[in-house]
C-alpha cells in the first residue's frame, strides 16, 4: 500500500488524529511517510491546519496541502465565498502521486465526509480514491448514530469500486455506554469491513513522544499495529 485515503463519516470524528496514528505507526516501522490534506478549510493563512497537527504528533512526516480556504465550510462553498479556485480531484491525485514517488506511504486526508464537494462539478474524495486506485479507511464515531452514516459511506465506496479497507473508531470513550459497546460488533457487520482500531478519547492531548509510542497499540495489523479487535470486543473496549 503506497497511498491510503482517509475519510470520516462527517466532521469532528477524529480523522486527523487517526491519520496521525497511522503515520506514527508507519514511521516507527521505518517507512517514510507523507501526509496530504486535500482541502483545508476554516484556517487563515499562516495558521496551523490538520497537516501540521499530524506532523506535531507523528513527526517525522512530510506534510502538504492542495488548497486552503478561510471559512469553515465545505471546500466548494469555501472556495466560492473566498473568490479562490476550487480544488479538483485530479489536483489532489496528482499531488499524491508526486509524494508517492519519494515516500513509502502517502496518507490523503479528506475534509469532512466522503461526498463533501470540492468543486462546482461535484468532485469528492471518493473521486480522488478512484483516480489513485487507492484503498479508503473510514473513521467513525463510537456511539449512537454511527451505524447509519458508516454503512452509507461503505456502500458508496463499494458502488464505485473496491470495498473500504476498514473502519477505525476515532475516539473511544473512557466509559463506553451500551451503544458504543454494541457498535464494536455492529460496525463491521453493517459495513462488511473489518474494525481496524480504536483511538482513546483525548489521544491528541498526549505529548508527541507518548502519542508515537502508543499509536501502534491503537491500530490493527493491517495498518501496521498490534491492536486486536476480538480482544477489544471481549473486554468491551475497557
Amino acid at each position: 500500500m503506497t497511498v491510503l485515503v482517509i475519510t470520516g463519516t462527517g466532521t469532528e470524528v477524529g480523522k486527523t488524529v487517526v491519520t496521525a496514528a497511522v503515520a506514527a505507526t508507519a514511521a516507527a516501522a521505518g517507512r517514510s511517510v507523507a501526509v496530504l490534506k486535500a482541502a483545508q478549510t476554516g484556517v487563515a493563512p499562516g495558521e496551523p491546519g490538520d497537516a501540521e497537527e499530524v506532523a506535531r504528533l507523528a513527526s517525522p512526516v512530510t506534510t502538504a496541502e492542495v488548497a486552503r480556504y478561510p471559512d469553515p465550510l465545505a471546500p466548494a462553498t469555501a472556495a466560492r465565498r473566498a473568490g479562490l479556485a476550487p480544488v479538483r480531484p485530479i489536483d489532489v491525485a496528482d499531488a499524491a502521486e508526486k509524494l508517492a514517488a519519494a515516500h513509502d506511504l502517502v496518507l490523503v486526508e479528506g475534509a469532512g465526509g466522503l461526498l463533501v464537494r470540492f468543486d462546482a462539478a461535484g468532485g469528492t474524495l471518493a473521486d480522488v480514491a478512484g483516480l489513485l486506485g487507492a484503498p479508503v479507511l473510514i473513521v467513525a464515531p463510537a456511539g449512537l448514530g454511527t451505524l447509519n452514516a458508516t454503512e452509507l459511506t461503505a456502500r458508496e465506496l463499494r458502488s464505485r469500486g473496491p470495498a473500504p479497507l476498514g473502519v477505525v473508531i476515532g475516539s473511544w470513550p473512557k466509559r463506553p455506554d451500551l451503544a458504543a459497546r454494541c457498535n464494536l460488533t455492529d460496525l463491521p457487520d453493517v459495513t462488511g469491513a473489518p474494525l481496524l482500531g480504536a483511538l482513546p478519547a483525548g489521544a491528541a492531548t498526549r505529548t508527541p513522544a507518548a502519542f508515537r509510542s502508543a499509536a501502534p497499540g491503537w491500530l490493527a495489523a493491517d495498518l501496521g499495529g498490534r491492536w486486536d479487535a476480538e480482544g477489544f470486543r471481549r473486554g468491551e473496549g475497557g
